[in-house]
Order: structure tokens, then sequence, then C-alpha cells
């Protein structure tokens, strides 16, 4: 964004839906811009929390992504499914047991999340997007050695962490004009798959495909000064700044993963990283395509 700043209330931006038609018009030409500067760049989105359970949420998610696509720029999505997942459990009676705010995976809950991600939410992802004529493409990161993986603690059993990421496939479906679909399991180099945080997989990809920007879709509105302030949002960060906030305790709990996730993925290549509240109808062309920046953007290093 050229000027990234906080609105004064959510009401201003969804009035938008009221607008005459020169205010539509008058919208576009805003968007203009951004949408010459971005033409031909890709944009990794991490699509989760409410908006994914949301029917409403998830649909107008699909036309955000059928928009950015048609305007030019190359969208990637990635998609987690932790409730999907624990709510199937729950119906095949196993109880889901966490460990710093980890699910354990044992053999059968690493059959579920495949199940569950692979077939369920992925293919509902593709279908939302393909109902607009647009060529969404379902992959795991099993799919081409996409995402080489580890275990990161053996007490969480099949819970694993990016070794490396082989983005080929991705950039072959991107080059025929395909939107992938990326459902975060990984394996290692025996085949033995794991579960893998995707704000994790989305900042790893997004640097090993040099993307310009990397979205997180939230249910907070971005990085807050204070976290029962949600208009406390610090609209622009970076690396050094976040190191140092986290240091002193001014981040903590689950937003520490999400700020590493931006932080990882601008240091490992992308151009910057977007927090933002998926709550929002739209916001990711309210982010992308308009003045109002309305998240936190995190970027490798400040002014010079």
């Amino acid at each position: 964004m050229t000027d990234h700043a906080v609105p004064s209330d959510r009401e201003s931006i969804e009035a938008v839906r009221g607008f005459s038609p020169e205010h539509r018009a008058s919208v576009l030409i805003e968007a203009l811009p951004y949408i010459q500067r971005f033409r031909g760049a890709i944009v990794v989105v991490k699509f989760g929390g409410h908006a994914m359970t949301d029917p409403d949420l998830s649909r107008t998610f699909a036309e955000d992504v059928v928009l950015l696509r048609s305007v030019g720029l190359k969208p990637v999505v990635v998609h987690g499914g932790g409730p999907q997942i624990g709510s199937l459990l729950e119906r095949l009676g196993k109880t889901s047991e966490f460990r710093d705010g980890l699910r354990v995976t044992d053999a059968e809950t690493l059959d579920v999340a495949r199940m569950v991600l692979v077939g369920k939410v992925g293919r509902d992802i593709v279908g939302a997007i393909n109902v607009h004529g647009a060529q969404a493409v379902g992959l795991s990161g099993e799919d081409g050695g996409l995402i080489t993986a580890k275990a990161r603690n053996p007490e969480l059993g099949f819970v694993g962490d990016v070794v490396s990421i082989q983005p080929g496939i991705i950039e072959r479906l991107l080059a025929e004009e395909m939107i992938p679909v990326v459902s975060t399991i990984g394996s290692d180099n025996s085949g033995q798959a794991y579960n893998i945080n995707a704000d994790t997989v989305a900042g790893a990809l997004a640097g090993a495909l040099g993307a310009e920007k990397v979205v997180y879709l939230t249910d907070v509105p971005g990085l807050l000064v204070d976290v029962d302030d949600p208009t406390s949002v610090i609209a622009r960060s970076n690396v050094l700044e976040l190191e140092s906030m986290i240091s002193a305790g001014a981040i903590s709990g689950g937003m520490i993963p999400k700020v590493r996730a931006c932080m990882d993925a601008v240091m490992s290549g992308a151009g910057s990283a977007h927090m933002l509240d998926g709550r929002i109808p739209h916001v990711l062309l309210l982010e992308l395509f308009t003045d109002a920046g309305i998240g936190t953007m995190v970027e490798r290093s400040g002014p010079s």
C-alpha cells in the first residue's frame, strides 16, 4: 500500500456495497495502479480461521482469488483444517491431545488429517473457485516432492516441520494459468507423511516462489499493540522491530507463531507479509487494491 493506514471503522469498508455507479467506478480507478503494479506477481494466501468455516466468507474468498487471477496476478492458496480434523476425530470417538497448541498426531490421526485436508477441505476450496470458471487444482505437499518434512518432536508424533520446498510443480501450474490449492501434508525421504502447520507452509512456499506477497487470513485485525483493543493495529513493521517486541514480551501466546511465519517468509524471499482479518468480506481485495491497507504489513527491513 502507498499509505498503509488503518480505517476508522469496519463499517466504512463495508459501506462500499451501497455506492452509486460513480463511486463504484472510482473504486475501480483506485484499484488500477495496484493491478498494473502487481500484474504477473505471485501472491500466496493462507486461508484459515473463521473465514474457512463460514459459507459466505468462503464464497467471497473464492471470488477474490478468481478476481486476482483474472487481472493478471498469480494466486497460490495454502490451507489448514484444524477444526475440521478435530470434528471428524470427535465423530470417530477419538480424543485429541494437544501440547503447546499442537495436536499429538498418531498414525490414525494422521490418516484422518490427510483425508480431511486433501480429500475434503482442499476439494471444497477447489470447487468454490471453479464455480467461477477458474482452473483451480488441488494438491498436497506430497505431490511432486513439493514439501520435504521431518518430525518436529517425537512426543508429537507425525507433526512435521518443513525441511525444503521444491516449487517446480507450483511453477508449472502457474505457467498454465492454474490456481494451486495446497494441503499442508509433507513427507520425508522415506515417504512418511507429516501434518505441517499451514502458516509455516505458506511462508516457506512464498519464500521459495519469490512471491511478491504472502497473506495470512486470521481471526484478528492484525498485530495489536493491545490485544484487548482491536483498533490498536500495528499497520507496518519489520523483522528487527518484531524481534524486539517478542523479546520484550509485547508479542506473546498464539500470536508468536503467526508473527514468526511472517518474519520467516520475508527473510526467505517474499516481498512482504500481511496479516488480515479474514472475517471482513473481500478483505484480500481491500488490502491489495485500495489505498486503505487494513491489516499489518511485515517487511524485511524498515525505510532506509
